[in-house]
């Protein structure tokens, strides 16, 4: 019995793969020699061969939300050039897709998701030595941050924001548990699906090493700045804020801007120190080369000391366009960097009263931005005061990383800072006006027509 299982988990794998992957055998498992590819996957090192595939688990995450943001625009020619998804997600139409077309925002997320419960699907049927138990908690643990950072960035595309009014009725995304693919999707609340993302990562925490050497890896610093991001999403300031200062206990890092090149490109050629975990977008043609730097967004970078401006844009012919978000494998960075961090805890203790701490927190990451000497630390008379000027700076600081769309959707919640987006194409304009139901784009046609699961309202 338990060999069939094996043979069925792996052959269910390599199908999906081949059906969702394009054919991409990125891991050593999958590698293997003809023989050997017939072999099951009874070994931890089989597992953790599924989880080292840098293709799926740490690339390919969505991106609608970054081209539905105000970081950036595209001028009407290219904008014509580019798909029907985008275009569509570019101006907030109410339908974004070609009728069955694939929209990897969703598929691949739950490849991702698909890749995570194979791997804790298996884990029980393991017989392992005692001297194992490390390495299979760690592999647990790797499997349930992937999961539960998957379900997170489908609820921030695919679901309403967060509101504890309606989260309970709210309709959020299927909670894929299983890697059998013949159990029914259903939509769970927008509440149920922020209750498994924080339990998967509350057990990861448990599992996983403090640090690691390789950014694309999770480790409980990861875990921590993802709980934090999550809570803050919910409004939970008390928790993003204990979540924020754990991890700094763990790696408080910060990049000197003084000792970067603001002509290198990519700015980092391996991975920015400050990165606790590596991940990057979707490949739309909207938020690559083409886009230019919202001008409102950039004249905020007014103190000539501030270095921020020459390390994230460059300058072409009086087009501004985006620098340093982009890794050596030219994609756009979308991970868990300290930076971020930062920017939580110093909101959160901002909006517990605590705008000392959050002034202090503020400069501290502030100093590391501008020219060495030059820098004058900013400062509050109260918590309001505080706040404003740490959004102002998370604005500005975490551009084009996809946590605009986030912030967006959680702070439209308050009259103080919501904000209308706007587009002009072709010399037409569109809006996007605060807390509009196309804040959750649509769940794909093909998905709705396979399960049945109920559309999005726009």
């Amino acid at each position: 019995m338990e060999n069939l299982f094996y043979k069925t988990l792996f052959y269910t794998v390599v199908y999906y793969l081949l059906l969702c992957s394009g054919c991409k055998k990125e891991t050593d498992f999958l590698n293997a020699k003809p023989n050997e590819a017939l072999a099951v996957p009874s070994t931890l090192n089989d597992l953790k061969s599924l989880l080292h595939n840098q293709g799926i688990l740490n690339q390919h995450y969505p991106a609608l939300g970054q081209i539905s943001s105000d970081d950036s625009y595209v001028t009407t020619s290219f904008y014509n050039t580019t798909t029907t998804t985008e275009r569509n997600a570019y101006i907030w139409a109410k339908q974004i897709y070609d009728p069955g077309a694939n929209v990897g925002d969703w598929s691949d997320s739950y490849n991702q998701i698909y890749y995570a419960n194979t791997v804790l699907d298996a884990l029980p049927h393991l017989t392992n030595s005692s001297n194992q138990q490390g390495l299979a908690n760690e592999i647990k643990g790797v499997a349930l941050f992937y999961r539960s950072f998957a379900f997170y960035n489908l609820v921030q595309t695919f679901a309403l924001p967060y509101d504890p009014s309606t989260s309970k009725s709210d309709l959020g995304i299927p909670l894929r548990l299983t890697s059998n693919l013949n159990v029914k999707s259903v939509r769970a609340t927008v509440q149920q699906s922020y209750d498994q993302i924080m339990n998967d990562l509350q057990i990861a925490a448990t599992l996983l090493p403090l640090t690691n050497t390789d950014q694309t890896e999770p480790t409980k610093a990861s875990v921590l700045g993802l709980l934090s991001r999550v809570k803050l999403a919910l409004g939970n300031y008390t928790g993003s804020l204990q979540n924020a200062t754990d991890c700094l206990v763990i790696n408080n890092k910060l990049q000197d801007f003084n000792q970067l090149n603001p002509n290198a490109f990519p700015i980092y050629p391996n991975f920015s120190m400050e990165e606790l975990f590596h991940s990057s977008f979707e490949g739309y043609g909207l938020i690559g080369f083409n886009a230019v730097v919202d001008s409102t967004l950039f004249q905020s970078f007014n103190d000539p000391n501030d270095l921020r401006p020459s390390i994230f844009f460059y300058n072409s012919g009086g087009i501004i366009g985006f620098n340093s978000q982009f890794d050596k494998h030219n994609n756009i960075y979308c991970g868990i960097s300290i930076n971020e961090i930062y920017l939580n805890k110093a909101e959160c203790e901002a909006r517990t009263g605590d705008f000392k701490s959050a002034m202090a927190d503020l400069n501290t990451l502030l100093i590391k931005r501008w020219k060495t000497g030059s820098f004058k630390p900013f400062t509050a008379l109260n918590s309001d005061s505080a706040l404003k000027q740490i959004l102002a700076e998370r604005r500005k600081e975490l551009v084009f990383t996809g946590i605009r769309w986030t912030d967006l959707r959680r702070l439209n919640k308050d009259v103080r800072f919501a904000v209308t987006l706007t587009r002009i194409i072709g010399g037409k304009t569109y809006t996007l006006p605060p807390n509009d139901p196309k804040y959750a784009l649509p769940i794909p046609d093909n998905e709705i027509v396979l399960s049945g699961i109920p559309q999005n309202n726009r």
